[in-house]
């Protein structure tokens, strides 16, 4: 059952509107991607469908931030850079970002990580009622307001999505 992960924890303590959405994930991640995989199994537009992605920033005060994009597309680096103003940002390694959140790739939610980082939304956001988020394990989604998802996480949001 959906109870229990640290993102459902997280969501219930803010006392918001959510639905949890489970699905069967059996498709590779190098078939489609694990977002993908869930707008697939979920029935539902990939442009509504966010995945949430590390990056370590350089020239910046904070060495990470978390970057939230539809997995229809993929995540502008400079523009994550610039909406945090840092010099550059680089991809985390998979091994870092889930010792850094408390999550396996591909089940990282933005929620109910282990400790908050720097948040920026894609601006694609804001054009649905509703998005999906990781909800903490392979195969869980959450579907939640951009709103909602955006003042949680006192995200900033820009065009990183590339």
């Amino acid at each position: 059952m959906a109870g229990g992960t640290p993102a459902i924890v997280a969501l219930d303590a803010a006392r918001v509107a959510y639905s949890v959405h489970e699905f069967e994930n059996e498709i590779a991640p190098g078939e489609l991607g694990y977002g993908k995989a869930a707008a697939a199994a979920l029935g539902v537009e990939e442009d509504r469908v966010f995945k949430t992605l590390l990056v370590t920033l350089h020239g910046s005060s904070t060495p990470h931030a978390v970057g939230i994009v539809p997995v229809s597309t993929q995540l502008s680096l400079k523009g994550i850079a610039h909406a945090l103003g840092a010099k550059k940002a680089e991809m985390l390694d998979r091994r870092d970002a889930e010792r850094l959140t408390g999550y396996v790739v591909g089940g990282i939610s933005p929620f109910g990580q282990r400790k908050r980082l720097p948040t920026v939304i894609d601006e694609t956001c804001e054009l649905a009622d509703t998005i999906f988020v990781s909800g903490g394990r392979r195969g869980l989604d959450i579907e939640v307001e951009p709103s909602v998802l955006i003042a949680l996480l006192n995200a900033v949001v820009a065009p990183i999505g590339a």
